[in-house]
């Protein structure tokens, strides 16, 4: 158990810190959130009202608990990789794996509901 814990989270760190993924999650990042901090910082150094309220209104739902920001940004960063580096076949090939291992956990938990319920 230990060990597939350990050659799990092995294949997680390779995967997260490919530059590639690195650089396509930035890119992500400045869509979804850097736009914001950016211009929050602006408004209050020029001082521009508008500037803050805008992207402080967007910073307070960013920090909202259950923002799906993350989500939004993991997607973006995905699909920036899929188009910008569509021959990095170790990365995209990691993200195959997981969809199949979640695609066959759900069919399973779906396959033991439907033996409980019957």
């Amino acid at each position: 158990m230990k060990e597939k814990i350990g050659q799990w989270l092995k294949i997680a760190v390779q995967f997260l810190l490919n530059p590639r993924l690195l650089f396509c999650f930035g890119i992500a990042w400045i869509i979804t959130n850097g736009w914001s901090y950016i211009l929050f910082g602006l408004g209050t150094y020029f001082g521009i009202g508008w500037m803050v309220a805008v992207a402080g209104s967007y910073l307070a739902f960013l920090w909202f608990p259950f923002s799906p920001e993350k989500l939004a940004t993991v997607a973006i960063a995905i699909f920036l990789l899929r188009r910008l580096f569509p021959r990095d076949q170790k990365t995209l090939a990691v993200l195959r794996q997981m969809k199949a291992r979640v695609k066959a956990a759900l069919q399973n938990r779906k396959k033991n509901k439907e033996r409980d319920d019957g």
